[in-house]
């Protein structure tokens, strides 16, 4: 990570703290941080990006290493929400989804989606 980025950016540890610094950067130019210059190359790069982070993840999951493991789950939340910021999906969407699911059981709502995993 870049000294500039959000997730060593300005006080405010919050998934929503996180998604405004993204968004402030949409349409800050390449060469001024790394979520800029991700967002700027598309969404396809954001979404590969995204997927080499979550891979990480899984690996220092099966490690076992709580250190490692805490720190690829933050890449992993940041990637996240640059690749649906990519895609104009903001957090407030995402949130509504989860509220909307809300009270609803995992089983039940895959179920409801026709889901076989």
């Amino acid at each position: 990570m870049t000294p500039d980025d959000p997730i060593a950016g300005p006080p405010g540890g919050t998934l929503a703290d996180l998604a405004r610094r993204i968004q402030a950067r949409r349409d800050a130019p390449p060469e001024s941080s790394w979520t800029a210059a991700l967002l700027a190359r598309g969404p396809e790069v954001c979404a590969r990006k995204f997927a080499e982070e979550a891979v990480e993840a899984v690996i220092e999951a099966i490690k076992g290493d709580p250190d490692r493991l805490t720190a690829e789950a933050a890449d992993v939340l940041y990637h996240l929400l640059v690749m649906c910021a990519a895609r104009g999906v903001d957090l407030a969407r995402i949130e509504a989804e989860l509220a909307r699911r809300a009270g609803q059981s995992g089983i039940a709502e895959k179920a409801a989606r026709g889901a076989s995993s």
